[in-house]
C-alpha cells in the first residue's frame, strides 16, 4: 500500500487489517514497517504492507528511500504481488504524479480513491470510469471511515493476476528521455521496464548490490553522458502535461472563488500570527494536563493493584530469598513497566486525534521557526511537550520526525524536560529548604521555585540541542515540507488501534530491559559482601525478642542498616567522596543509585533510610530537616536542597528512558552518550549551585 502523506492510507490500512497488524522496523533504519493480514473475497488471506508516505519516486528522506527501494524491487525481503495506490480525490492532480510513475514501473496496481466527501465539498466531480480508461488501471472509490467501497476494492484485488504486468500500458514514453542509454540497459536487464532503467541509471549506487551489474550501469552512464538533473526535469514536465490532459477530461472543478472552505476560514484564526500561538499554547497545555488528569486514575489503580498483590504475597509466602525476589524484584519491576502504559496509551490516543483532525500539522508549522534555530524542526515540539508527562512515550512519539539528525537530537534532549516522576522529588525538597513565603499576597515562593525547575529543564534542552547539532555528524539535509490537510472529525477506531499497538510495543520491547535492571537493583539492594547482612539480622532479632513493644521501630532500623550494608549501600558510600562537593552524604548517594529505577524512588529510599513510613510525608520532612553530618552540620541546607533539585532536573535518573532510547536508536551508543552528557551536566550545574549558595 503506497500513497502521498495525508491521503488516507493509514485509515484504509486500519480498516482492512484491524488489530491483525504488527509494527516492526525495516532492516537498518528506524522506519515503521506496518504489516497486517486481511481476507479477500475468495477467502484467501492477504498480507498487506503499508509503506511510508511519499510524494514521488525521487526520495529525499530515510522513510521515502524505504518505500522507493521496495517499489524498485531492491528490498530482498519484500516482493509484492500487487500495489494498492491510495490517492486523495480532493487533490488528485498532485497524487497522479506518483501514480503515473508507479504505472510506468509496469507492476500490477489498483487505485483506491479516498477523500471523496471532501472532493464533493469542494464541488469536484470525478469521472471514475474515464479515469480508469485513461490510466489503464482499476480505480475504486472508498471511504475507510464509513467502510464504504472496501468490499469492491477486495473484489478488484482478488481479480488482479500476478502476471498483469504484461498487460499494462505506459503512462508516457519514458524511453524517449534517454533512448540510447535506456536501450543499452534493456539489453543487459530485459526484466526492467523502460522507466525502471531510468531510475537504475540515476540511483544504481543505492539500488544495486551486485558489483557486476553496478559496473555495467556505471559504464552506460559514462558512455552516453547521462544527465540526471536534466532527465528528471524533462520527465516531470512531460508527466504534468499528460496529467493536465487527464484532469481536464475527467475532473470537473468549480472556480476557487465560488466557495470558501471551512478549513480556510479556520486557518485564518488558528494560523494567525498572534492568536495562532495563543491557541497553540492552550492546546498543548490541555494536552499536557490531560495526560496527568486522565492517567492518574488508571496509574493509581495499577499501583494499588500491585501494592495489594505485594502485600498478599508478603503475608502468604515464606520469608525466603525467592519470595523477596518475587515481591521486590519481579512484581516491583512489572509494576514499573505497566504503570507507564496508561500515559503511553493516552498520549498516543490524543496525538492520533490531533493528527486526524489536521491540527498536528499546524502545530509543527507554528513551532518550526524556533525549533530550527536550535537544530530541531516543528515536529520536535510534540515529543518535548509530552515529555512533561513522561519521556518514555515522548521518545516513541519522535518517530514522525523524518530527518535523522533532528530526530536523534529530539530523543537526546527530551529527558531534560521535567516529567511527572520528578514531581514528588521536587515537592519534598522544596518543602524542606524553601520557606512558605508569598509576594504580592498570592505569588508563592515555593510555586515560583517549582516553575523555575520546569523552565530550567526546557532552556537546557534547547541549549544542549544547539550545541549538539555541531557534533552529530549526520549529513542528511533537512527539508521541512509540510502539507496542511483539511480539518476532519477524528477516527476513534484509528486512535484505539494506535493506543493498543503502542502499549504493546512498549511492554514487549522496553519492558524486557526495565525488568532486567529492576532485578539487578533488587540484587544490589538485598545482598552484600561477607556476613554483614546476616549479622545485622541476627542483632535485630535479639533486640526485637528482648523488646517486642518496639518491634515496628526496630524493623525500620533493620531495613535501614541492611540497605547500608548491601552492595547498593556500599556503592553509596563509595561514591560519597565524589558527591561531597555537591553537599550530599552517603544516604543521598544510595538514593541516587536506587532512584535510577525511577526518579520518584528517591522519596521511598529516603523514607527507608530514615526509618519513616513512606506515606507520612510530614514525618519524613521532619526527619530530613533534623538530619546532620558527623560534625553536627545540617545535611539539608538551602545549598544542598537546591543542588539536589538541579541534579534531578538534569540527570538521567530513569532506566525506562534509556531502554526506550536503545530501542528507538537500535544501538547502545546513544543511550550511553545520553547518560554521560546528562550526568556531567547535572554534576557541573549542581556543583555550581551548591558553591553559589553555600
Amino acid at each position: 500500500m503506497v500513497g502521498n502523506p495525508n491521503s488516507g492510507k493509514s485509515s484504509l490500512f486500519n480498516a482492512f487489517t484491524g488489530l491483525n497488524q504488527h509494527v516492526g522496523n525495516f532492516p537498518g533504519v528506524t522506519v515503521d514497517k506496518k504489516t497486517g493480514t486481511f481476507s479477500l473475497e475468495d477467502n484467501q488471506q492477504a498480507e498487506l504492507i503499508d509503506l511510508p508516505g511519499t510524494y514521488s519516486l525521487y526520495p529525499r528522506r530515510a522513510d521515502e528511500w524505504v518505500a522507493y527501494k521496495v517499489l524498485m524491487g531492491a528490498d530482498a525481503e519484500i516482493k509484492a504481488d500487487l500495489i494498492v495506490l491510495v490517492a486523495d480525490a480532493s487533490n488528485l492532480k498532485r497524487n497522479l504524479l506518483f501514480c503515473s510513475q508507479i504505472i510506468d514501473l509496469k507492476v500490477p496496481v489498483v487505485m483506491a480513491l479516498t477523500m471523496n466527501d471532501l472532493a464533493a465539498k469542494k464541488d469536484i466531480k470525478i469521472d471514475i470510469s474515464g479515469l480508469e480508461a485513461d490510466l489503464g488501471i482499476p480505480v475504486v472509490a472508498v471511504n475507510p471511515r464509513k467502510n464504504k467501497g472496501l468490499n469492491e476494492l477486495k473484489k478488484v484485488i482478488s481479480k488482479m493476476q500476478p502476471d498483469a504486468s504484461t498487460k499494462l500500458r505506459d503512462f508516457m514514453d519514458t524511453a524517449s528521455l534517454a533512448p540510447e542509454a535506456v536501450g543499452k540497459v534493456r539489453k543487459s536487464f530485459p526484466e526492467w521496464s523502460d522507466y525502471a532503467c531510468i531510475h537504475q541509471l540515476i540511483n544504481h549506487d543505492e539500488l544495486l548490490s551486485n558489483s557486476q551489474s553496478h559496473a555495467i550501469l556505471n559504464s552506460i552512464v559514462v558512455e552516453y553522458n547521462f544527465n540526471t538533473t536534466k532527465t528528471q526535469a524533462e520527465e516531470i514536465m512531460q508527466r504534468y502535461t499528460r496529467i493536465r490532459q487527464i484532469m481536464q477530461k475527467n475532473v470537473l472543478e468549480t472556480g476557487p472563488l465560488e466557495k470558501k472552505l471551512f478549513t480556510e476560514k479556520l486557518d485564518n484564526v488558528l494560523m494567525h500570527k498572534t492568536w495562532g500561538y495563543l491557541i497553540l499554547f492552550s492546546v498543548l497545555f490541555l494536552l499536557f494536563q490531560s495526560i496527568f488528569w486522565l492517567a492518574t486514575y488508571p496509574m493509581d489503580g495499577i499501583e494499588w493493584g500491585f501494592a495489594a498483590l505485594a502485600g498478599w504475597l508478603s503475608t502468604n509466602l515464606p520469608e525466603v530469598w525467592w519470595s523477596n525476589l518475587l515481591i521486590n524484584g519481579f512484581v516491583a519491576g512489572l509494576s514499573g513497566i505497566l504503570v507507564f502504559v496508561p500515559q503511553i496509551m493516552i498520549l498516543f490516543g490524543l496525538i492520533t486525534i490531533l493528527e486526524d483532525t489536521g491540527y498536528m500539522a499546524r502545530i509543527s508549522f507554528l513551532s518550526d521557526k524556533l525549533m530550527r534555530k536550535v537544530g530541531l524542526n516543528g515536529k520536535s515540539v510534540m515529543p518535548m511537550i509530552s515529555s512533561f508527562a513522561c519521556a518514555v512515550p515522548a521518545i516513541m512519539g519522535a518517530r514522525n520526525i523524518e530527518n535523522k539528525k533532528e530526530r536523534l537530537l529530539t530523543i537526546l534532549i527530551t529527558p531534560l524536560m521535567s516529567c511527572s516522576a520528578r514531581l514528588p522529588v521536587y515537592t519534598i525538597l522544596i518543602a524542606l529548604v524553601i520557606e512558605e513565603k508569598y509576594y504580592l499576597g498570592f505569588l508563592s515562593l515555593q510555586g515560583l521555585v517549582m516553575m523555575a525547575l520546569y523552565l530550567l529543564g526546557t532552556i537546557m534542552a534547547l541549549l544542549v540541542s544547539y550545541v549538539m547539532k555541531f557534533f552529530i555528524n549526520i549529513k542528511e539535509k533537512s527539508f521541512f515540507i509540510l502539507e496542511l490537510p483539511m480539518y476532519r472529525a477524528p477516527r476513534w477506531k484509528n486512535a484505539g488501534i494506535t493506543m493498543i499497538e503502542k502499549a504493546r510495543i512498549f511492554v514487549t520491547d522496553a519492558g524486557k530491559v526495565i525488568m532486567v535492571i529492576s532485578l539487578l537493583l533488587w540484587f544490589l539492594s538485598s545482598f552484600g559482601p561477607g556476613n554483614k547482612i546476616e549479622n545485622t539480622e541476627a542483632k535485630y532479632a535479639t533486640l526485637i525478642a528482648s523488646n517486642p513493644t518496639a518491634a515496628d521501630s526496630l524493623q525500620k532500623q533493620l531495613s535501614t542498616e541492611k540497605l547500608a550494608n548491601s552492595y547498593a549501600g556500599l556503592l553509596g558510600k563509595s561514591i560519597e567522596p565524589a558527591i561531597t562537593p555537591l553537599g550530599y552524604d552517603w544516604k543521598i548517594g544510595i538514593a541516587l543509585i536506587t532512584s535510577f529505577a525511577a526518579r520518584e524512588v528517591f522519596v521511598g529510599t529516603m523514607a527507608t533510610l530514615y526509618s519513616v513510613d513512606e506515606e507520612d510525608d510530614q514525618s519524613l520532612r521532619e526527619k530530613l530537616q533534623a538530619a546532620t553530618h558527623a560534625n553536627g552540620e545540617k545535611v539539608y541546607t538551602l545549598a544542598t536542597g537546591l543542588s539536589l533539585m538541579v541534579f534531578y532536573v538534569l540527570a538521567m535518573q530513569c532506566m525506562s528512558t534509556l531502554a526506550v532510547v536503545k530501542r528507538e536508536t537500535k544501538s547502545w551508543k546513544w543511550p550511553t552518550v545520553q547518560l554521560i552528557y546528562m550526568t556531567v551536566l547535572a554534576y557541573s550545574m549542581s556543583w555550581l549551585v551548591y558553591t553559589i549558595f553555600s
